[in-house]
This record gives C-alpha cells, sequence and structure tokens, in this order.
C-alpha cells in the first residue's frame, strides 16, 4: 500500500511526472495520426499535448516560486508505453501495429489512471493544501477523460467514423475550453 502523499513537495514530483508524460505521449501520438492523414486526432493530441505542456509548465513555475526541492521519482513510473528509456523499440513496434482505437484507448488509461490518482491523493493527504491542488488535478483529469473517451466513440475498431465525430463537433476543436482553464491553473497561494 503506497504512503499518502503528505507535502506539497512531493505532490509537485508527481504532477509534474505525470503532466511531462502526457505531453510526451500526446505529441508522439499527434504526429503519428498526422503521418497518417488522420487529421482529426492528430489534431485532438495536438490539443492535449499543449495543454499538458501549458500545465506542465504552470507547475513548474509554481514549484519554483514556491522554492520546493522536489524528491526524486523512479524514471519510469508514469510512462504510457514502455518502461523502458523512450527510444526502445517497445515503443516504435506499438506505433507500427497500433489501430487509432488501440492508441485512443492507450491515452484512455493513461489520463483514467492520472485521475484515479489524484482522487486517492485528494482522499488520503491530511494536507489541507495538498488536498485541494491534486482535487483540482483530478477535476482537470476527468476532462481529458471525458474528450479521449467522445473520441472513441467515433472511432471504429476498423478505423475512424469522421462524419460522426465531426457532426457531433469534436475533430481538432473537441478539447477546446481547456485552454482558459489552463490559464487559470491552480493557485499557489492554496
Amino acid at each position: 500500500m503506497l504512503e499518502p502523499i503528505g507535502s506539497v513537495e512531493e505532490f509537485y514530483a508527481h504532477a509534474l511526472a505525470i503532466e511531462r508524460e502526457a505531453a510526451r505521449c500526446y505529441r508522439e501520438f499527434q504526429a503519428h495520426f498526422a503521418d497518417r492523414g488522420e487529421e482529426v486526432l492528430a489534431g485532438l493530441c495536438g490539443n492535449l499535448a499543449h495543454f499538458e505542456q501549458d500545465h506542465y509548465d504552470l507547475l513548474a513555475r509554481q514549484a519554483k516560486s514556491l522554492a520546493l526541492d522536489l524528491p526524486e521519482l523512479p524514471a519510469g513510473r508514469y510512462r504510457w508505453l514502455e518502461s523502458g528509456p523512450p527510444e526502445s523499440a517497445d515503443c516504435r513496434l506499438v506505433f507500427e501495429v497500433a489501430t487509432p482505437r488501440q492508441l485512443l484507448e492507450i491515452a484512455l488509461k493513461a489520463e483514467r489512471g492520472a485521475r484515479r490518482f489524484f482522487e486517492w491523493v485528494a482522499n488520503t493527504t491530511a494536507d489541507g493544501r495538498v488536498h485541494e491542488l491534486a482535487d483540482e488535478m483530478a477535476r482537470e483529469e476527468a476532462e481529458h477523460v471525458q474528450w479521449v473517451s467522445r473520441a472513441l466513440e467515433y472511432v471504429r475498431a476498423d478505423g475512424v467514423d469522421w462524419e460522426a465525430l465531426l457532426a457531433a463537433g469534436g475533430g481538432p476543436g473537441l478539447a477546446m475550453g481547456g485552454e482558459r482553464r489552463l490559464r487559470r491553473g491552480p493557485s499557489p497561494g492554496k
């Protein structure tokens, strides 16, 4: 059983690792989909990569302004695709054989895992500030779960039903609205 997150420093270390990995993977997914002409999915992943990177940058600035001494975490703790170095063959193989649906399922699993982690932190920490930060992060991850889930509704096992996705308001704009939330970000004084 994991020990509850008991300090702001420990919380920021985990949050930064989760956001960094999400931004990295969404950039890879964006490039993969763009290379294969899957423009709607490339747009969604590009938007999510942008949001994750912006959130990572915000958290990093807050940690720096608070002069936090962040603990080291195991290198592969939050990896989406592999447990070895990012350039490992496992990752390249996944992109060679995975369908768009399978890649979105990987993203959904990671987003759900992040949401569960932040919910667990919010429910187990004794630190009120960590609780607030974790609760906000859990809400943000829940939005990401919704965006990826919505995209998955329109990705058939044999490909993407673009007409249905676009008719439902999906596509590159699917994740819009999160940009305003990111600008707001968690307040460093809480």
